[in-house]
């Protein structure tokens, strides 16, 4: 069961990140909504497989949008967002912790894009606004997200377990 539920979400970031693409300008870069699902999949499956379900659905949303370049470091930077997610859990502060994990997403980006080819600092630094309101989007919106699904998904007692 848990390994359908990590493709499952694997499969709706990779959705999310490529449905809704907002055009950054000058960087060849987009804002997406697949932190939601980032931060959603960490808190729903628990740091490591909210991690593998983030960071693969992301990884594979940039091979299939053709940004195959930032494939493994998408990989690297949303499984951290991912884990760090599900690290924080679903506490009574995590609304307030969860944007820690996208700004070490952002952190991640930032570094890689010093050291990609035809990137450099300006690039890097031009993206890091941009980066940065995906990452409080993707945690108040995981956030929300979570909490809904977990409201509309059954009791214990109500599933006969």
């Amino acid at each position: 069961m848990r390994a359908f539920l990590i493709i499952l979400l694997a499969g709706a970031t990779a959705a999310l990140t490529i449905v809704v693409r907002i055009p950054i300008p000058g960087t060849g870069g987009y804002l997406n909504f697949g932190d939601i699902a980032v931060v959603f999949c960490g808190l729903f499956l628990g740091k490591k497989y909210g991690a593998v379900a983030g960071g693969v659905g992301s990884a594979l949303a940039d091979l299939i949008g053709g940004f195959f370049i930032f494939a493994p470091i998408t990989l690297v930077a949303k499984g951290l967002e991912g884990f760090l997610a599900g690290m924080i859990g679903a506490t009574g502060i995590a609304v307030f912790l969860l944007p820690l994990a996208g700004l070490c997403m952002v952190a991640v980006y930032f570094i890689a894009e010093l050291f990609l080819p035809g990137v450099g600092l300006a690039a890097a630094l031009s993206e890091v606004p941009f980066n940065l309101i995906q990452a409080f989007v993707g945690a108040f919106g995981g956030y929300l997200v979570f909490k809904a699904v977990l409201k509309a998904l059954p009791k214990k007692k109500d599933r006969g377990v």
